[in-house]
């Protein structure tokens, strides 16, 4: 009696293997998940399951294609038993596809005049002379229903949903209707739990008391408070239940964040060399909301000591005014300089891009055509002191779907900066600064991304020799030139060294593969430098690196090298670790 029962325990772990012919991929995926069988591909399962389940599969195939318009399918199979596993083959032929010949969308007209309500609309109507697909038509009448509510209809209700089948001569007709109800519009707006006085948070809030209710300004709404920084909770919740006479107030939920922020730890940069960043900032510094931000930078050839104090003001734009002053002592390969800046401005928003104007005043001194640390009395060697009071204007813009790793995002900072004259300044100049970035991922799965990146700068001036590095063009460095170290290249003075320009154009294109998801390496190619007048001769690097997408940002290892210069040669180390844009 042992080796019956052996056999039988053997056929009762059989598996099942479900072949289907006869119909397209996205077609053979609904039959294979709509059959029963497909369950058992793993799974142990006797000779009697096998044949009871071989008997409802053709049912069952022909209730998968339903969904898709086909209501005339007709399906065969085979069944065979190799040893203890099986074998089923269905034959599936869908026959003609049932075709949309009517669609009746009733709708009130002052909802479908409404842009985003009425492309709703057009796509459901649309479907008629098309095949008849469920998933789609679902799909589309609720997202009409959604861009009803999200517009303000927040009591409508969908009265007549029904799509009728005529198998005979294989049509369908959607019916359906909308009662749409009056549109709201906004009421109150009541912060909960907020640390400031009354009134400063609506300089937050992208609506007024009668507007037209909008989701998408809820989120809006919700983005400017996350983007404070002044709170830890945020929930921005209209009270529809309690919402009457067409007016809805918005509740939003707050819970202050953490006050006083300290920052700090170690960094490293080709550019900079090693060092240690430290910060203090106040998230608030009182119930007007002013902010006080302190950074301090010790690097290998770069020490910096900064403060900023942000003060703003009651408005949607987020408009601030900020007063700050920066130490900073630079030591490059080619310059050094130490000056100290004070900075006044006003930031806001301006038709989708940050405005700021401001006043500068520079103060320092600084030498010029150094190569490595020789001495500052070498010859050759330029030597300054410059004081410049100047007004900066600037637009900045950026878009990005992932703060982490972009696959489609660009960014744009425009910069204009001139001095009134010469009574409180050393050099009298104007100049304008472009910088752009564009990124774009490409191939299955976003594995590859193109990234190009572009500096262009211009500077007129009466004393070009009284301008301090900040306000000289040089190129070379990480974000510049690869294969040229920081600041290496540019116009030379008599004794042949580089000592900046007035004018800049660097270019750059860059192709990355990701072998997973962390890791991947990059291709570029590099041009540009810095000129006087139209004496522009870029200089080319080209290299490979290396991308790893860490747990603290993205790190960019590039190893690059001149191309096509007889007086530079070798392999130049690149590394950031930042942001894309």
């Amino acid at each position: 009696m042992a080796l019956p029962l052996l056999l039988l325990c053997a056929r009762a772990h059989a598996g099942v293997q479900l072949v289907v012919d006869g119909v397209n991929d996205t077609l053979k995926g609904a039959v294979i998940s709509g059959v029963e069988l497909s369950q058992y591909a793993t799974r142990g399962v006797s000779d009697a399951q096998v044949r009871r389940l071989y008997e409802h599969a053709p049912g069952q195939v022909k209730s998968s294609l339903e969904p898709y318009g086909y209501y005339d399918a007709t399906v065969t199979g085979d069944i065979q038993q190799t040893g203890k596993d099986w074998k089923v083959t269905l034959h599936v032929t869908p026959g003609e596809p049932v075709k949309v010949t009517g669609v009746d969308v009733q709708l009130d007209k002052v909802a479908s005049d409404i842009q985003p309500i009425g492309r709703a609309k057009r796509a459901i109507e649309r479907m008629k002379d098309k095949p008849l697909n469920h998933g789609a038509y679902d799909t589309a009448r609720d997202n009409l229903s959604e861009q009803l509510t999200a517009n303000g209809f927040l009591d409508a209700q969908l009265v007549t949903h029904r799509v009728e089948v005529n198998r005979g001569n294989r049509s369908a007709t959607i019916k359906l209707a909308w009662k749409a109800g009056p549109r709201f519009r906004y009421g109150a707006v009541h912060f909960e739990g907020s640390q400031f006085n009354d009134g400063f948070l609506d300089r937050y809030v992208p609506f007024k008391t009668g507007d037209y209710f909008s989701q998408d300004q809820m989120l809006e709404l919700q983005q400017a408070l996350n983007g404070a920084d002044y709170f830890a909770v945020v929930n921005v919740l209209p009270d529809v239940d309690a919402a009457k006479d067409g007016v809805v107030d918005v509740t939003v939920q707050l819970a202050p964040a953490k006050r006083t922020i300290y920052t700090g730890g170690p960094f490293i940069g080709t550019d900079t060399g090693f060092g240690l960043r430290g910060g203090i900032e106040k998230r608030w510094v009182n119930r007007h909301g002013h902010k006080w931000k302190n950074e301090l930078v010790l690097a290998q050839r770069l020490k910096t000591l900064s403060t900023l104090y942000s003060i703003p003001m009651p408005s949607p734009n987020q408009r601030s005014f900020n007063f700050g002053a920066n130490y900073r002592d630079a030591n490059t390969t080619t310059s050094q300089s130490r000056t100290l800046e004070l900075v006044a401005n006003e930031t806001r928003l301006w038709h989708g891009w940050t405005r700021t104007l401001g006043l500068h005043a520079l103060d320092g001194t600084f030498t010029v055509g150094k190569r490595g640390d020789e001495p500052d009395d070498t010859p050759g060697i330029e030597h300054g002191r410059s004081t410049e009071v100047f007004a900066e204007a600037s637009l900045s813009r950026k878009q990005g779907d992932n703060p982490t790793f972009v696959t489609r995002g660009w960014s744009i900072n425009l910069a204009a900066r001139s001095t009134a004259g010469t009574l409180l300044s050393d050099a009298r100049f104007t100049q304008f600064t472009a910088d752009v970035k564009w990124i774009r991922a490409f191939g299955a799965k976003n594995r590859n991304r193109l990234i190009l990146r572009g500096s262009a700068g211009y500077t007129s001036t009466n004393d070009f020799t009284a301008l301090p590095p900040q306000l000289r063009f040089f190129a070379g460095g990480d974000r510049s030139v690869r294969g040229y170290s920081f600041q290496q290249i540019g116009p030379l003075n008599d004794a042949g060294r580089v000592i900046g320009g007035p004018n800049l154009l660097v270019g750059s294109t860059e192709v990355e593969h990701y072998f997973t998801r962390n890791w991947g390496m990059a291709a570029f190619v590099d041009a540009g430098n810095a000129f006087s007048g139209t004496d522009y001769q870029p200089k080319i690097g080209a290299g490979l690196g290396v991308r790893w997408l860490s747990p603290v940002g993205m790190i960019r290892v590039d190893f690059g090298t001149p191309i096509h210069n007889s007086q530079a040669h070798g392999i130049e180390l690149h590394l950031v670790i930042g942001p894309d844009l």
